[in-house]
């Protein structure tokens, strides 16, 4: 368990809390920690979903500015990269995950949460890229995953001016998909992922590989991952379970094991 992130257990749902207050600056240690976490919560059987939360009041609000201001050009070459590969850890795990946004998700804030599958936000938060106005552009992804699913138009838009995203917006672009009371963002996240906690684990990693491998390759080349995800699933006991249970019992009655 790390000092500032730690990965919480509960009913099949890890939760990868973000504690370090008052905005959850995202410094070296904290990325690292969030590293540590999505590991944890992928490679353990028990968690079957994830809710990636920064509290009741801030999901984060950016980069540790003060820790990054000195940086030369060589140490952000390296620490570049290691931030990159931190939040891509999260993007990686092989179960669906979902960020619970309250109040702001900026700068690295926001790159964290487009790591998750979807992202369910409180009606007072706050989203944005607004590096541009330290002279820089966002280095953890937002140049990349913001217009794979906002468009590049929109995603130029809030990256060229650095502006705040309200909920509301959020939603009607597609960058959120729930917007709730501020006191119901973590019950509503848990509720999106609870029913993928006794659903097919294996072929939920097949669908989300499928899924996010396709999105960077031409189709001919995504149709060939999808078939080989497909046909690897008739090697597990969940396939069995399901198509038997669909002949005897109809749709929506297979109880899965998760192999």
């Amino acid at each position: 368990m790390g000092e500032l992130v730690r990965l919480e257990v509960d009913a099949g749902i890890g939760t990868i809390l973000l504690d370090r207050p008052p905005m959850n600056a995202l410094s070296r240690q904290v990325q690292e920690e969030i590293r540590a976490a999505a590991h944890e919560a992928g490679a353990r059987a028990d968690v079957r979903a994830v809710v990636v939360y920064g509290g009741a009041k801030v999901f984060a609000a950016g980069a540790d500015v003060k820790e990054m201001a000195g940086w030369s050009y060589a140490d952000v070459v390296a620490a570049g990269a290691e931030l990159q590969s931190s939040f891509t850890a999260v993007a990686r795990i092989p179960k669906p995950t979902v960020a619970a946004i309250t109040g702001y998700a900026l700068g690295g804030g926001l790159e964290l949460a487009l790591c998750c599958d979807f992202r369910v936000a409180g009606d007072n938060a706050k989203l944005g890229q607004p590096e541009i106005a330290l002279g820089v552009i966002p280095g953890a992804g937002g140049t990349q995953r913001l217009p794979r699913l906002v468009g590049p138009a929109r995603a130029k838009d809030i990256v060229f001016t650095g502006r705040f995203v309200g909920a509301e917006e959020a939603l009607a672009i597609g960058l959120v998909d729930r917007v709730v009371a501020p006191d119901d963002v973590y019950a509503q996240a848990r509720a999106l992922v609870e029913r993928y906690v006794t659903g097919p684990a294996l072929a939920l990693r097949a669908a989300k590989e499928a899924i996010d491998r396709g999105l960077d390759v031409d189709l001919a080349t995504g149709l060939e991952i999808e078939r080989i995800q497909f046909a690897g699933l008739f090697a597990t006991e969940d396939q069995s379970v399901g198509m038997t249970s669909f002949v005897e019992n109809g749709p929506g009655k297979a109880e899965f094991r998760g192999r």
